[in-house]
């Protein structure tokens, strides 16, 4: 099953729609590569993904083993290099709030996080740095 359907809008923006939703985001090239920088860029969006994939993750496992997440938020921080121009480092702080876990809790969710599927999709020269915060 086909997943997005992308147009392009022209000035470096691209507008994209999930089939089975319909919903629509759209991308601007960055400012640092010949844009405006009003939208996520495609590279934003990649560094994005591995945090939101780390939270769903996580979540899947905190209701399979009933347990309490609290409120979790992401801070996300890309990293460009050039020549080749690609993502070269992301790092990502993970924030947990009001949470209710254990020393073994953590250990799963975290060892869940760092085998999401995005993770494990991405190419191993891209460094991804998490740090897990309990607050």
């Amino acid at each position: 099953m086909k997943t997005s359907h992308i147009t392009y809008q022209g000035n470096l923006r691209t507008s994209a729609t999930h089939l089975r939703s319909e919903n629509t985001i759209i991308t601007d090239a960055p400012t640092d590569n010949h844009g405006k920088g009003e939208a996520f860029s495609p590279t934003d969006l990649l560094a994005t993904s591995i945090a939101s994939c780390m939270i769903t993750i996580m979540g899947i496992q905190s209701e399979k083993n009933d347990l309490e997440m609290g409120e979790v938020t992401a801070e996300v921080e890309k990293i460009m290099a050039s020549n080749p121009r690609r993502v070269a480092a992301v790092n990502i702080l993970l924030n947990f709030e009001n949470h209710n876990l254990s020393d073994t809790d953590k250990s799963l969710l975290e060892n869940a996080a760092l085998n999401c599927p995005v993770c494990c999709s991405l190419h191993p020269d891209l460094k991804v740095h998490v740090k897990f915060q309990y607050i």
